[in-house]
């Protein structure tokens, strides 16, 4: 399709153009067939100026808006009345009036030129009118003026003839609309050619012009001015960048003036002296404990600790050095501002430090509560509590470290309660009903009543999830009942072991009844919150601790252990052992426990059944209660030790008395030294003791389990005793002495279904038991009343000095 053609220069008088291929170029005027051209008009002579040919006249440019698929119209021949402007009569040229811009030269590609009858303007009187329709010119076309040359382009500027005006106006259509097309013709339709000037100067004797080659390049007329502007502009702008630069390396070395860091001034220093007032004037500030503020709450931070340091350098830095920002120029121009100091940052240390302060720095909110104050209920109001955002406070602590004169202010949210005004408020009213008045308790046919002051004192408000929730104590509220009745309640009878025949049988495990607290708590918690003020309350059984069944499965079916010793003749000792016996007869061991022989005889005091006895201590007379229990330790020690149980306390006396196996006894003394022993068994351990033929008897029945075999070393190293004298004390008692002092070592192997568990040594020394002289005839009274010696008193009675 064709190309678009400039709307001012696709006019012309006889000039070619380029046809569409689809549309075939109109018919033309043979060149033959054109008439000849007539005489240019008389003008100065050849050795004069060369005289302008005056250009055609400009046709008005038809619409080129048409459709391309529109045939071509008919090329229409040129008048040469039309095509040529009028002369001037004074001076030869043309009219500006009858100036029309010339024709661009035709494009190679363009159809064959036509030759037209007007091809050479002839001066005429008056102007042509425009031709009915004109086609547009190739858009490749060379203006037919540039074609002319310098002959036809050196008119001077200040020309006062109408020719230099014109070609300018000519010139600015032509920049105004050389890329529009020309309205009305279809693309690529043949155009006149309108002669060029170059030609119409030949044709009058106005002499040859070479050809411009850059014709139609820079557009018609005179050479344009733009490149000499941009090129001196260009200029100025890169001497004033020059003189920018240059005034931005002159200040690059120095602060401006007027600035200070974290309120020192470093305005006008050069780098290396500004870096040193930095460091000497804020060093002892940043070591020295950071102030933070949370609110209300105040804290410290250890710069150290918390990462941060300061940077002089890099803050110098910040402020010198070249740079072509503007705003570095105007700093020194106007003067500096205060600056914050480059601060380098441990973020780790930070954020720990940061996290420390603010758990100190954090307020806990404050819970809704309702209590009761004598007897009325009480609300304290909810409030909310703050804590500190972590990571904001990181950087407010960056941001305002030694440029904040106070505590930096560290950034914090509110934090709700638990318990807020709405939960709060509930629990207040429903405080006031719970003491509205009594309520009623319907239990085992027995109506107490349990007053407002009972209720308040057993009902409390806790928080949980979320809530205020009301709450009853359940033992309280079950006192009360219990105290507002009468013999409401039956104690369960626990089942036991009692001896008949000999043998143990079990006897009790009766249930009683009780109250369930929990039961009570919530129908006496639901009344009282209820305009209903009546609870009712079921009594309910309670099993005894240990039932007939229970006992039953403990295997307390045989004998597996018995020891006893021989009494004395004195009798106030043995009325010890009987009470001692009958505490320990009955009591049952159970598997894994541990039994104590003075938990089972305590208190040892006359209230309890025991007797003061006297007793001889290291030769002086005194009374003591419970004398002679100390047996009854023996005795049990060795039922025990035959049963295979753990020893886990015992202790030997320190005298030897002959009733007992040497090494292999104990004795027992209230807060200092006791006799215990764990059951270790799977079975139920039951004791059995009495005092029967002069001897005391202690039994356990259980289940056989172990195997025990027992021996000893002997007595070794043995000191004899000897005899004190204390004839001038006057309250001595002669003593006739008892056995020599010796060591042993007693040892027990036990055995479970043929292996051997247990394998064990106790090494003892006992002291010599010397005798006490007083004087000859009261030696001879004590030793009538010893007899042989059978029944001295034994540590019980006797208390060692060593013990």
């Amino acid at each position: 399709m064709g190309q678009p053609n400039d709307g001012d220069e696709n006019l012309s008088d006889g000039g070619t153009t380029a046809g569409s291929a689809a549309s075939p170029p109109a018919p033309t005027t043979p060149a033959s067939a054109a008439p000849a051209t007539p005489p240019a008009p008389s003008g100065p002579p050849a050795s004069a100026a060369p005289q302008r040919t005056p250009l055609p006249q400009r046709r008005p440019a038809p619409d080129v808006a048409a459709s391309p698929a529109t045939p071509p119209a008919a090329a229409t021949p040129a008048v040469s009345s039309a095509s040529s402007p009028s002369a001037s009569p004074a001076t030869g040229r043309p009219a500006a009036s009858a100036f029309a811009p010339p024709a661009p030269i035709a494009s190679p590609s363009s159809a064959p030129a036509s030759t037209s009858s007007a091809a050479s303007p002839v001066a005429s009187p008056a102007p042509a009118p425009p031709a009915p329709a004109a086609v547009p010119a190739a858009p490749a076309a060379v203006p037919a003026a540039r074609a002319q040359g310098p002959a036809a382009q050196d008119a001077p500027e200040d020309d006062d003839t109408p020719y230099q005006p014109a070609v300018r106006a000519y010139e600015q259509r032509r920049i105004g609309t050389i890329s529009a097309p020309v309205a009305g013709l279809p693309t690529g339709a043949p155009t006149e050619a309108i002669p060029s000037v170059a030609a119409a100067g030949a044709g009058s004797g106005g002499g040859t012009a070479a050809a411009d080659p850059l014709a139609g390049l820079a557009g018609d007329g005179a050479p344009s001015r733009w490149p000499r502007v941009l090129i001196g502009a260009g200029l100025g702008l890169v001497i004033l960048a020059g003189l920018y630069a240059g005034a931005q390396w002159l200040v690059a070395d120095d602060v401006a003036k007027g600035t200070t860091v974290a309120g020192v001034d470093v305005g006008g220093l050069p780098a290396d002296e500004a870096v040193a007032t930095l460091e000497s004037d804020l060093g002892p500030r940043a070591v020295e404990p950071v102030a933070v503020q949370a609110g209300d709450a105040t804290g410290s931070l250890d710069p150290a600790q918390a990462g941060l340091t300061l940077d002089a350098q890099a803050t110098v830095d910040s402020l010198t050095g070249f740079t072509l920002d503007p705003a570095r120029l105007l700093e020194h121009v106007l003067g500096g501002d205060e600056v914050a100091p480059v601060v380098d940052v441990d973020r780790s240390a930070l954020s720990a430090a940061v996290g420390s302060a603010a758990e100190s720095l954090a307020k806990e909110p404050v819970d809704g509560t309702v209590r009761f104050t004598g007897g009325e209920p009480v609300a304290t109001d909810p409030a909310d509590g703050t804590a500190v955002v972590v990571d904001a406070a990181q950087d407010a602590v960056v941001t305002g470290w030694l440029v904040t004169s106070g505590p930096i202010e560290l950034p914090t949210e509110p934090v709700p309660p638990a318990i807020d005004q709405a939960d709060t408020d509930a629990a207040l009213a429903e405080a006031e009903q719970v003491v509205s008045g009594p309520v009623t308790v319907d239990v085992g046919g027995q109506n107490p009543e349990l007053p407002a002051r009972v209720l308040a004192r057993s009902t409390s408000f806790v928080a949980q999830d979320g809530d205020l929730v009301t709450t009853f104590d359940g033992d309280r509220l079950t006192s009360a009942v219990v105290d507002r009745t009468d013999d409401l309640l039956t104690e369960p009878d626990d089942a036991h072991f009692e001896f008949s025949g000999g043998e143990p049988v079990i006897v009790g495990g009766e249930t009683g009844t009780t109250l369930d607290p929990a039961q009570v708590a919530d129908s006496v918690g639901a009344a009282a919150v209820s305009t209903e003020r009546t609870a009712a309350v079921e009594l309910v059984e309670q099993d005894p601790e240990d039932t007939r069944e229970s006992l039953a499965e403990l295997g307390v079916d045989e004998v597996v252990s018995e020891f006893s010793t021989p009494l004395t003749s004195e009798p106030i000792r043995t009325k010890n052992l009987v009470r001692g016996a009958e505490l320990v007869d009955g009591t049952l061991v159970k598997p894994g426990e541990t039994f104590s022989l003075v938990e089972t005889l305590s208190p040892i005091e006359v209230s309890n059944g025991y007797f003061a006895a006297g007793v001889v201590n290291n030769g002086i007379h005194s009374d003591a209660v419970g004398g002679g229990l100390s047996q009854m330790a023996t005795t049990t020690y060795n039922a025990g030790f035959f049963a295979g149980f753990d020893d886990v306390e015992h202790r030997q006396h320190s005298y030897w008395f002959s009733r007992y196996p040497a090494g292999r006894e104990a004795t027992i003394y209230v807060g200092s030294i006791d006799m215990k022993f764990t059951n270790d068994t799977p079975y139920g351990a039951l004791m059995q003791a009495y005092v029967s033929g002069g001897r005391l008897y202690v039994k356990i029945w259980s289940t056989e389990y172990y195997d025990v075999e027992t021996s000893d070393s002997g007595k070794q190293n043995v000191v004899p005793a000897s005899t004190i004298d204390r004839s001038g004390d006057p309250g001595c008692e002669p003593y006739p002495g008892g056995e020599d002092g010796f060591d042993i070592t007693v040892y027990r192997k036990v055995y479970l279904e043929g292996e051997l568990v247990k394998d064990e040594s106790d090494y003892w020394r006992y002291k010599p038991d010397d005798a006490v002289s007083c004087s000859a005839s009261r030696a001879e009274e004590r030793d009538d009343a010893a007899g042989d010696g059978d029944d001295r008193p034994d540590d019980t009675e006797k208390k060692d000095e060593d013990d």
